[in-house]
């Protein structure tokens, strides 16, 4: 799964820096799944701080993006800063954004635990 970077924004890139909006804008243009479940899990921490999506994806293609978006360390790190959480991943559709004070709770330290990960797989999960 490949980001479709407008030839405008390529230029930019080869010449120098890129804006943060403007990687962000081109995320959301290539990856629309990943960006409508991340969009989702962050704008809804609310008052808990904490929001989850472990709804699997309708086909591979958003498997991909989902798993694209969550892979790449430049795509992930720009995606926190644009909505002001941090994510945290544990296969091809179990997702949570945390609100940063979060990330020293037990609940954060249990979703990324080893232990958590280990709860969290099933047979059919297991090719995802």
């Amino acid at each position: 799964m490949s980001l479709n970077v407008p030839t405008a924004l390529l230029e930019r890139a080869e010449a120098g820096p890129v804006d943060d909006a403007e990687f962000v804008a081109c995320v959301r243009d290539s990856l629309p799944y990943a960006w409508s479940v991340i969009s989702e899990v962050a704008s809804t921490t609310g008052e808990a701080g904490y929001a989850e999506h472990a709804v699997p994806p309708p086909g591979e293609a958003e498997r991909g993006q989902l798993l694209r978006a969550l892979a790449s360390d430049a795509i992930r790190s720009s995606l926190e800063r644009h909505f002001g959480v941090v994510l945290a991943f544990q296969n091809c559709h179990r997702v949570a954004a945390f609100a940063p004070e979060q990330t020293t709770t037990e609940r954060y330290r249990a979703f990324t635990s080893v232990r958590g990960q280990l709860l969290n797989q099933s047979p059919e999960l297991r090719d995802c």
